[in-house]
């Protein structure tokens, strides 16, 4: 009987690896679709506000943003640059 290689097995778990990075990317979505929603409540009780509502809305879907592109950023790493065939 006969097993799989090393190198398969460590292409196997950069590729579930890569994918749970990519899952990140829920988080952030689901986070910046409240906030909007939020955001559109504000702006419909303080219309006057509108300006300093969006900047805030703005300010904070950017930062959520960060953690899906780190989250692609590192799939990426793991599906083309393979940084863990250098152990071998």
């Amino acid at each position: 009987m006969q097993g799989i290689s090393n190198e398969a097995f460590i292409l196997g778990c950069s590729a579930i690896g890569a994918g749970l990075a990519v899952i990140a990317g829920i988080g952030p979505g689901i986070g910046q679709g409240f906030a909007a929603g939020k955001a559109c409540e504000a702006v419909g009780r303080q219309p006057e506000a509108k300006g300093d509502i969006t900047q805030t809305l703005l300010l904070g879907d950017a930062v959520a943003e960060t953690t899906g592109i780190y989250g692609l950023v590192v799939a990426i790493i793991l599906m083309f640059v393979r940084p863990l065939l250098g152990a071998l």
